[in-house]
């Protein structure tokens, strides 16, 4: 990360060619001011009118050649009113490519230096303009892919992850406290009935299970599924992908063997972010083009969250698509689902069919898609999603569980009678790892790396 105490700058917006109008050079720092003095000329040739959240017009010059590089609007935060809690200066100058980075050189050649992934908000945290929580959802929030994602993210900015947290920490914290004060003073104070200490903490070990399970859902909005449809040459694979993305992203046809590689679409179902996979039918093959994209189908089963068995309901379940059941890992949940259900004979038998797999489709028509979607999320664990008003991250997740498990080690520490001096270690323990959660008790290492996952600008 930066060295504490040096005046940081990077371009905060996205850069790409033809998009966007604007883009900003965001400079944090003890020099801000300085840096944008030296690079900033403004139009009215008067440096004097620089007062805190006003904006200024004028263009940034290239010190050496007096040479314009861009028309710009300066923008000066003077601290502590910033996101950093630094004195901040923006240049909000032409988008695209080229201006934005001329504009930044300019600012590293006059006194500031690269900034590193995650700098400014490690900075808002460390001046307490953010806890840890809320410097999390910002990245979470820029990162979002989907509308349900966004929303949890800016719960989390709000605070509202920090609240859960806090409450159930300082509930740790009072039963420690009662604890230590007794191992001091245990002559002068009503003694501790561990019955009723239990019972306390074994509420705030429920209220955290919940959380945990809750944000293992959660992150799906963030992070998405990806999802393999997998079946027999010409069960309808390739138009199962089409239906679900909406637009003709794969080649369909009659003939068997149409798809011979992988083929990835993006799409958001319910809120929900999801990579679809159309795998080429697996069978018996001379053809070494499609024996190459056979063996990219079997690898996707294990790299994948679920999976969707596609066969055709007029054929019923053949041996064929039981062979590629028995071939889907265990630990992978699989989808069994009956296409082309538009196609059935009305005359004939159809118990071995619509009975046996009653979740029947036709990725054609879009017959059964309703049910099919419920089904899909039902198998990845994706219930009630929507009373969801929080969701931890993965490190928040993983904390929360150590300090759950910390708090289950208590169960035998009350069953053995044990003194209060044993219940402090593994309570401690739980406090810590909430503290860690919101920022309370963290190294500056964990923190580096926390931030280091960010992208430059945030």
């Amino acid at each position: 990360m930066n060295r504490p105490g040096s005046t940081i700058a990077a371009i905060a917006t996205a850069v790409a060619a033809d998009m966007g109008s604007v883009a900003i050079v965001r400079i944090s720092g003890p020099q801000a001011q300085a840096v944008g003095r030296r690079v900033f000329r403004p139009a009215s040739g008067r440096h004097h009118g620089w007062e805190s959240h006003r904006v200024l017009y004028g263009h940034v010059v290239e010190s050496a050649s007096n040479q314009v590089l861009d028309e710009v609007l300066l923008l000066y935060m003077q601290a502590p009113r910033s996101f950093t809690g630094e004195d901040v200066v923006e240049l909000h100058c032409h988008g695209g490519l080229v201006c934005v980075q001329r504009v930044l050189e300019q600012v590293l050649a006059n006194g500031a230096e690269a900034a590193a992934p995650g700098a400014f908000s490690q900075r808002a945290f460390l001046h307490g303009r953010l806890d840890l929580t809320q410097a999390e959802a910002v990245a979470q929030v820029i990162s979002a892919r989907s509308r349900r994602a966004a929303a949890l993210a800016l719960a989390g900015l709000d605070g509202g992850v920090y609240r859960r947290i806090e409450v159930l920490r300082r509930l740790l914290l009072e039963q420690l406290a009662q604890m230590e004060a007794h191992l001091d003073f245990e002559d002068d104070l009503l003694p501790l009935n561990p019955v009723v200490v239990k019972e306390k903490i074994q509420t705030v070990t429920e209220d955290l299970s919940r959380l945990v399970e809750d944000s293992r859902q959660g992150q799906y909005y963030q992070q998405g599924l990806k999802i393999a449809i997998i079946g027999c040459p010409n069960v309808g694979k390739s138009s199962l992908l089409n239906r679900l993305s909406g637009r003709d992203r794969a080649i369909v046809t009659d003939y068997p063997g149409t798809t011979r590689d992988l083929l990835e679409t993006e799409i958001v179902l319910r809120d929900i972010p999801i990579t679809l996979m159309d795998t080429a039918g697996i069978r018996q093959t001379g053809n070494p083009v499609e024996q190459l994209g056979i063996a990219r189908s079997r690898q996707a089963f294990t790299q994948v969250d679920v999976i969707i068995l596609l066969f055709d309901v007029n054929l019923g379940w053949s041996e064929a698509d039981q062979a590629l059941a028995n071939e889907i890992p265990e630990h992978v949940p699989h989808l069994r689902v009956g296409n082309k259900v538009d196609l059935l004979n009305q005359n004939k038998d159809q118990s071995n069919n619509t009975l046996k797999f009653p979740l029947a489709i036709s990725a054609i028509t879009g017959q059964g898609m309703e049910a099919f979607t419920n089904a899909l999320l039902n198998c990845c664990g994706l219930t009630d999603l929507e009373r969801l008003e929080t969701s931890l991250n993965r490190r928040q997740t993983s904390l929360a569980q150590k300090a759950i498990q910390s708090l289950v080690r208590l169960d035998n520490t009350e069953k053995n009678k044990l003194p209060w001096d044993f219940w402090t270690i593994d309570l401690r323990d739980a406090v810590q790892y909430l503290g860690e959660i919101i920022g309370q008790e963290i190294s500056e290492d964990i923190l580096d790396e926390i931030f280091s996952k960010f992208c430059i600008g945030k």
